[in-house]
């Protein structure tokens, strides 16, 4: 990877432009020291090494206030509970335990178990929801019918959703059935595969948003989205779906579409009701912001731009048209002749360069406005993060930018008076435990209770916690 980053510095000395019409976009690289946040944190709670020694691949942190607990999942397929306080960490759920027949498809880097769920009414005896949680995995058990087809040949593995009965919410240990399947889609390629699933926190009981799924559904593989996914809106993949995990008129009866979906009711037959935003290329994060309701995602680029961008009902997010505020040209760059060109597209509020030299091998992850007050520097601040660096970042969440990579600053952490980044700590842990140091961070965050922000990575199984 070193050698490829080396080549392309090269190139670029050489020849700023790359073919007729791209260019660099962002020549200005990411300021390392102005506007630099450091927090403190605490090593809030640990999760356990695989058989051999292995760091666990933690990927989604979910909190169920109705048990009042959190959950952290691994890529392999055990589901974790830990208490609020961080001191009791138990198994909950192995989804790979041969019992329920999922076969976890974790090869590779990309494919696992993708995320988790709650649904709201999950700790609330008498209503439909009551113990009920849903699970995003990718699987090697490809013998059922697919609901979702790739508009190509190929197909490596399926990525399914699942729907988990628990009869007691409250128990230590999962104690319901076997998973029901609400869908399945034929993956073309293995990579870019099914990203989160979320219901939205700030929907209230009784208002049409309240138990609804979003579905983060990336373009299904290979590279720049050769099957045209991104655009077609008779494919589910390069999407984010919104479901009624509890509703049947969907085409396989298994759950709902919500007639306020944007193509729930447009009388087309070439259209997906499914479908809440399109022109996504792999949308591993998304959340709302607390206090205008906003719904961010962020999405991982090609070879050139990540970007996090606003969601709203029907938006298209551009790909495979657009990577970020720019044309995409292929694989080889992006156009900077006419940005932001396009009035029907939603473009990002913040982007920033593969080829910067702050980070390593690029993929975008986070993200979560902070709305507290607890962690006064972080207050109003849109948080995000680089997955394989580790590097945190922010811009200004009442102010948002209008694209670009110039407004983002950096997020430390204060170790005893130095500021460190998320990597430094890892090896740091790595050493103290008699292992290699890291490569790479593969950052995940994390939102509990009351807003706390929480730091997870794929190399020493440390959750970390920002702290007052």
């Amino acid at each position: 990877m070193h050698a490829f980053r080396s080549l392309v510095a090269a190139l670029l000395v050489a020849s700023p432009v790359w073919a007729q019409g791209i260019t660099d976009p962002f020549p200005t690289p990411i300021n390392t020291a102005e506007g630099v946040i450091a927090v403190n944190f605490a090593e809030f709670a640990t999760i356990p090494d695989v058989p051999g020694g292995e760091a666990p691949r933690m990927n989604t942190l979910v909190d169920e206030p109705g048990t009042r607990r959190l959950f952290v999942h691994t890529m392999r397929g055990p589901i974790y509970s830990v208490s609020y306080d961080g001191k009791t960490v138990s198994e909950y759920l192995d989804i790979n335990a041969a019992a329920w027949g999922v076969s976890v498809n974790f090869a590779g880097s990309e494919r696992g178990f993708q995320s988790l769920a709650f649904h709201p009414q999950f700790a609330q005896r008498g209503t439909p929801g009551y113990g009920k949680f849903y699970t995003h995995t990718d699987t090697s058990n490809m013998t059922p019918k697919a609901d979702f087809l790739p508009s190509g040949a190929g197909h490596t593995h399926d990525t399914v959703l699942l729907e988990w009965t628990a009869k007691n919410p409250a128990a230590a240990a999962y104690d319901g059935a076997a998973p029901r399947e609400l869908f399945r889609a034929a993956h073309p390629f293995g990579n870019h595969n099914g990203g989160q699933i979320a219901f939205n926190p700030l929907a209230r009981a009784g208002s049409p948003e309240f138990g609804l799924l979003y579905v983060g559904f990336a373009d299904g593989g290979s590279g720049g989205d050769p099957y045209g996914h991104g655009q077609n809106l008779n494919s589910a993949f390069a999407k984010i779906l919104r479901i009624d995990p509890l509703g049947k008129n969907s085409a396989n009866g298994q759950y709902g579409i919500p007639a306020s979906n944007p193509f729930a009711n447009d009388g087309k037959d070439d259209t997906l009701g499914e479908i809440y935003a399109y022109g996504v290329r792999n949308p591993q994060r998304f959340s709302w912001d607390a206090k205008t309701g906003r719904m961010y995602v962020a999405d991982i680029g090609q070879n050139i731009v990540e970007e996090i961008s606003p969601v709203t009902a029907g938006a298209n997010l551009g790909w495979n048209k657009w990577e970020g505020s720019f044309t995409y040209q292929g694989r080889e760059g992006v156009g900077t002749a006419n940005q932001r060109g396009d009035a029907a597209v939603v473009y990002p509020i913040a982007e920033y360069d593969h080829r910067d030299p702050l980070l390593q091998r690029v993929a975008i992850t986070g993200v979560y406005v902070y709305r507290q007050n607890a962690v006064k520097a972080l207050s109003n601040k849109l948080i995000f993060g680089d997955n394989p660096s580790g590097e945190i970042f922010y811009v200004d969440a009442d102010n948002p930018p209008k694209g670009g990579q110039d407004p983002i600053r950096r997020i430390l952490f204060s170790d005893k008076g130095t500021s460190k980044t998320l990597l430094q700590l890892i090896r740091e842990k790595n050493a103290a435990a008699g292992k290699p140091a890291a490569p790479r961070a593969d950052l995940r965050l994390g939102m509990g209770p009351e807003g706390q922000l929480f730091v997870m990575n794929k190399r020493d199984g440390v959750i970390r916690v920002i702290v007052p």
